[in-house]
């Protein structure tokens, strides 16, 4: 696909790199390491940068680098821990923001991903949207309409999806290679419909706050198996165990892992919930509070 030179020019100039360090402490270390390397696109020209919430989870100090001058330190403005973002600010100005999609993208529209490989180096991929819609992950995750591209994310996560005419379509999250080579993008609208909440309180607030369980479920035919519990949270607490075959949730059947979701996700953190288990055979029954996501990971 020929992308514009120049266009792809003038969008790397809002591409910088992440460098995040995150104490041993912290929960997030455990799964996704101490030290990350991320992607974010500048999205005022005040300072703001956008990226994926991974990266910069429970991080001590995050080093902002831009493709041609120094690093910088940045501070994490806000997180979104449902869908995935992180804002975070720089203390430099007049920084080249990027114009931000106003209406959704559309299947089968031709796009480019950029992203960073390095403090100074970036690359480009491109291709087009090839799916959009709901996407669930084993990590208590539903996407309500997720990105899917034909292109791959050709570097680190938090890059941006862009448009032909240069305008953000959305925040690339994950490749998809199990798939083909697919990456996953958050949707621009994600930020765009939080974004003063964000940056008044540091976090969406008029969604309602979603009970977390702190599990790992893969779905199978027969039902959502636990295939791993987040130490010393919820679930683990109450004494759930890998291989453990959820039945139900408060009485209520659950047969999928879209199905759990929602049912969960009815409730908020501190509101006691039952899970009946299948293990060895037998049916268990575990009294759960449940969690907050964000509590459970804030910044030490």
């Amino acid at each position: 696909m020929d992308a514009s030179v120049e266009l792809v020019k003038h969008l790397l100039q809002s591409v910088v790199n992440l460098y995040a360090t995150i104490p041993k402490g912290h929960p997030s270390t455990r799964i996704l390491g101490n030290e990350r390397l991320g992607t974010g696109v500048v999205v005022d020209a005040a300072g703001l940068i956008l990226t994926v919430n991974y990266v910069v989870m429970g991080a001590g100090t995050i080093e902002v680098s831009f493709q041609k001058g120094r690093r910088v330190k940045a501070e994490i403005v806000a997180q979104d821990f449902d869908v995935g973002l992180a804002l975070l600010r720089v203390r430099r100005q007049g920084l080249r923001a990027v114009p931000l999609a106003g209406e959704p993208v559309e299947r089968g529209a031709e796009i480019v991903v950029l992203a960073s490989t390095g403090a100074q180096e970036r690359r480009v991929a491109g291709g087009v949207v090839t799916y959009l819609g709901e996407f669930e992950a084993y990590w208590e995750y539903l996407l309500e309409r997720g990105i899917v591209a034909s292109a791959a994310n050709p570097g680190f996560g938090g890059g941006g999806l862009f448009s032909l005419t240069g305008r953000m379509l959305g925040v690339v999250s994950l490749n998809l290679n199990e798939v083909a080579r697919n990456s996953l993008s958050i949707p621009i609208d994600c930020y765009r419909t939080h974004e003063a909440e964000m940056l008044r309180h540091g976090r969406p607030v008029s969604r309602p706050r979603r009970a977390w369980l702190g599990v790992f479920a893969h779905a199978l035919e027969e039902g959502v198996i636990v295939a791993g519990v987040v130490p010393d949270g919820p679930g683990d607490r109450a004494g759930l165990q890998e291989g453990d075959m959820i039945m139900s949730l408060d009485a209520q059947e659950v047969s999928s892992r879209r199905e759990l979701y929602l049912s969960l996700w009815r409730h908020e953190p501190g509101e006691k919930l039952t899970v009946e288990v299948m293990r060895d055979n037998k049916v268990r029954r575990y009294e759960i509070t449940g969690g907050d996501r964000a509590y459970f990971f804030r910044q030490l």
